[in-house]
């Protein structure tokens, strides 16, 4: 019984010990967890308020369009697409194309590389392929439409039993 007694202190004066002998790496140590932590809260405080920004300029650019102001609409859909937003560059391209505010169909094709540019995930890539396939095809490029897809067909995608029926036609 008196031998636990004499262990119990000696272990709490052994951690004393360690932490006396390990305060500047202990310092140190919390100071980069703490750092890591700030970091991470930072770039997502970033992400919101720049995505924030990119949700205003497609609102922005909505009421240009509605206000029949084709060209501010276009710069601001354009401005959106270079900003490499994985949500509102899709929808900006989509209103683009939808309100035929560019005629030129190679600035189109342009506009859909900058978006499959983007990292997205296998789901999204393959809506994007699909997406200028049927353009390609509304361009007469038909063979180039029917290649994209092939290949969605062929990646086994969610999208591939639409691109089936749309090669059937």
């Amino acid at each position: 019984m008196n031998n636990l007694t004499e262990q119990k202190p000696d272990l709490i004066e052994t951690i004393k010990l360690i932490i006396n002998r390990k305060k500047i790496f202990l310092f140190i140590l919390s100071f980069i967890v703490i750092s890591f932590f700030l970091g991470i809260y930072a770039f997502k405080y970033y992400q919101d308020n720049e995505n924030k920004k990119i949700s205003e300029k497609y609102i922005k650019a909505n009421i240009y369009l509605a206000a029949k102001n084709l060209d501010k609409s276009k710069t601001t859909y354009i401005e959106i697409i270079d900003s490499n937003n994985k949500f509102y560059s899709i929808l900006a391209l989509n209103s683009i194309i939808e309100n035929n505010l560019e005629n030129d169909s190679e600035e189109i094709l342009k506009l859909f590389n900058k978006l499959e540019n983007i990292k997205h995930d296998k789901t999204k890539k393959n809506l994007l392929k699909l997406k200028k396939s049927l353009y390609l095809i509304n361009i007469s490029k038909k063979n180039e439409g029917r290649i994209l897809l092939n290949e969605i067909i062929e990646s086994e995608s969610v999208w591939s039993d639409i691109a089936k029926e749309i090669l059937k036609d």
